[in-house]
């Protein structure tokens, strides 16, 4: 379906209360119905499998920056390309929210373009979408609602928290990447602790890990995490479990970046930052728009796919 993204932000930025509602509970239907095969995807719970064929483009946290999507999406030329191609792939890594101005905003933009490209976008969960036993602090998100909906945000506070629990938890592409918002949990033996780590959660720390963890070089192992949830998990456990599920790299968000983007871990480790601007101060944000058929054995290798700006 042809979308105009200059359409999809004006009714971002003209969201009434009552349309963004709506928004939020036809996306939460449809993320409830995904399961087995939807397009290229393979779903399993909150696990979305790919065969290493498509073209995707992968944007980090935005923390509520509406002008870094929009740039991103333009200068990506990615709807085009959606349009073109159903093998083309969007991934967003979670983190829509909180910290910026333009948080319920961004994820009408999010989401819009998810119920328009329903095969071939995957929004995944970030730490700022998590239970509300692991909410992050600050939690900004009700009082942008306020200032954005007034007297009314309250039902679409409660809508989009909703709509929460049905956010992905990792993508996994054969043989290449896994996708995660934070950072990998040890004790994941299996596609399925990934794809169902929500319904462990809290009696398994899985989706903690996943949320909330970060790569360390100076770590042998896992120690507890400044950030008061997750841990900081050394290069032993990034080897571990790639090996575990026979992947190369993983991909993540989560961690702000001077540069826009980090690689960690000997290159097992790329983190890509998407928003730019206080409260964070990097002055570059990036995504990645690479070809998932590549041999990618090292994030390295992947530098020349990733777009600062």
């Amino acid at each position: 379906m042809q979308a105009s993204l200059s359409q999809i932000v004006k009714e971002a930025l003209e969201i009434q209360c009552e349309s963004f509602t709506q928004i939020v509970e036809e996306s939460t239907q449809l993320l409830r119905r995904e399961n087995g095969k939807v397009g290229n995807f393979d779903i399993i719970g909150r696990l979305v499998k790919l065969k290493p064929i498509s073209e995707a483009l992968v944007v980090g946290d935005l923390h509520g920056d509406l002008e870094s999507l929009i740039q991103i999406l333009k200068e990506s030329n990615f709807l085009q390309k959606m349009n073109q191609t159903s093998d083309a792939v969007l991934i967003f890594l979670g983190d829509y929210g909180d910290r910026g101005e333009y948080s319920a905003e961004v994820y009408y933009t999010a989401l819009k373009l998810k119920l328009l490209y329903s095969q071939q976008i995957v929004l995944m969960r970030g730490n700022h979408e998590g239970p509300e036993d692991l909410l992050a602090s600050p939690h900004d998100l009700p009082m942008e609602f306020q200032v954005k909906f007034g007297e009314k945000w309250e039902g679409a506070y409660a809508k989009i928290r909703e709509l929460f629990a049905y956010l992905y938890n990792a993508v996994l592409v054969e043989e290449r990447f896994l996708i995660i918002h934070g950072g990998l949990p040890p004790h994941a033996k299996t596609l399925e602790d990934l794809a169902y780590a929500h319904i462990k959660h809290p009696k398994q720390n899985l989706l903690e890990d996943m949320l909330w963890s970060d790569p360390n070089e100076m770590l042998t192992g896992v120690c507890a995490s400044p950030r008061g949830a997750g841990r900081l998990f050394g290069e032993n456990i990034t080897n571990d479990v790639l090996r575990r599920f026979n992947v190369k790299i993983l991909i993540r968000g989560h961690e702000p970046c001077e540069e826009g983007f980090k690689i960690d871990h000997r290159g097992k480790v790329l983190t890509l930052f998407s928003r730019k601007g206080p409260p964070y101060f990097n002055s570059y944000g990036a995504y990645l728009d690479v070809e998932f058929s590549r041999k990618i054995d090292n994030a390295e290798q992947l530098i020349p796919y990733v777009h600062k700006f």
